[in-house]
């Protein structure tokens, strides 16, 4: 009778292990894809453009590469963790691609204002004399 519930025990134990084992599959299969959306996201936002930008999508592929690797090994946990900073810095080359085209649009919108007191200023300083 011992052995009985000893081995239904470790049935049960073994079927809890497989559920959570299949739960956290999908789990780190979402996030796979969210960082890899985010990692083609910056791409196309032009972060290979920008030095800053480029070091952090060159980070957020390396840490989704490690991260199938762990996963594959059986370290979802790890795995998880890596995937959020491949995503967070995926997102930060997003954010200083759009600020590296911000200040060129800025330095611009700058220049053209010079010509145009340039241009409005001219016509002034030769009525003047």
């Amino acid at each position: 009778m011992r052995h009985v519930k000893l081995a239904v025990m470790g049935v049960s134990f073994l079927l809890a292990a497989a559920i959570a084992g299949c739960a956290s599959g999908p789990a780190f299969s979402s996030s796979s894809s969210e960082s890899k959306s985010a990692i083609r996201a910056a791409e196309e936002a032009g972060s290979l453009n920008t030095p800053s930008a480029a070091y952090h999508l060159q980070l957020a592929k390396e840490e989704l590469a490690r991260a199938e690797a762990l996963a594959a090994g059986g370290e979802k946990e790890q795995a998880a963790s890596l995937l959020t900073r491949a995503e967070a810095d995926a997102e930060l080359a997003i954010a200083l691609s759009h600020e590296q085209d911000e200040k060129t649009e800025a330095a611009k919108a700058v220049e053209r204002v010079r010509k145009l007191r340039e241009e409005n200023q001219l016509p002034m300083e030769r009525s003047n004399p």
